[in-house]
């Protein structure tokens, strides 16, 4: 029998690299994903997932976990009064004095790998695919993104599941300029993908995501394709 994989898939640059590994290591018919809503500000994420999956002919599977973070003051989040960074990661933790930017949400990824694992025992996967890189970690920017964080969850959930499941973070070792140039070599459609943190017509170009973003493509010689 074939080895199953399930993709935590956010509809970004980097789960839809993951996703294009996952079907170029199992094949599509192989391939699960699962897209978390959390109460974001916007839908923009939850609508370019949903293209990437009709790009690649997969149904993709989707919860709703917003209750979660209702005491959370997330600049992310609906209903925080927070505004939204406008300036690079590096820039904002200038100022947070060790703690997070204002846009990690609360241990989202330990709840969302969770959440998953339970998901993906229950359909037969073997292994779980996160999009976590370099960049993100970005020194405490996103905690839940560091090498220390993966390898811990990655040994929770090995044990939690009886050796049933392997968390994968392929771009654990790798900035976004790299994860970029995999999914070029993969033929990702990154112009259906969506990254920034506000939900306009197009992506705002100045909060932490965009430059990150931006600067990934540039560093491949391109031109985002989300900017044209």
């Amino acid at each position: 029998m074939s080895e199953k994989s399930l993709v935590l898939f956010s509809g970004g640059v980097d789960s839809s690299t993951c996703l294009g590994l996952a079907i170029e290591r199992f094949g599509k018919e192989n391939v699960e994903t699962l897209s978390i809503f959390y109460g974001q500000k916007h839908k923009k994420e939850m609508e370019a997932a949903a293209k990437v999956l009709e790009y690649y002919g997969i149904k993709g599977q989707s919860i709703d976990l917003t209750e979660m973070f209702v005491y959370s003051n997330c600049s992310l989040l609906s209903h925080s009064k927070e505004e939204i960074p406008k300036s690079s990661y590096e820039e904002q933790l200038k100022d947070r004095e060790g703690r997070p930017v204002t846009t990690y949400v609360p241990f989202r990824n330990g709840l969302f790998l969770s959440a998953a694992a339970s998901i993906g025992l229950s359909k037969g996967c073997s292994y779980l695919y996160y999009g976590a890189h370099r960049d993100d970690a970005a020194g405490n920017a996103y905690p839940d993104c560091s090498e220390v964080f993966y390898n811990a969850m990655n040994e929770a959930m090995i044990e939690g599941s009886g050796h049933q499941i392997h968390l994968e973070a392929p771009f654990i070792h790798k900035n976004k300029a790299q994860v970029v140039a995999e999914g070029l070599r993969l033929n990702v459609p990154y112009e259906l993908t969506w990254s920034c943190y506000e939900g306009g017509g197009k992506p705002c170009g100045t909060c932490g995501t965009c430059i990150d973003r931006r600067k990934a493509f540039e560093a491949n010689g391109i031109q985002d394709p989300a900017m044209k």
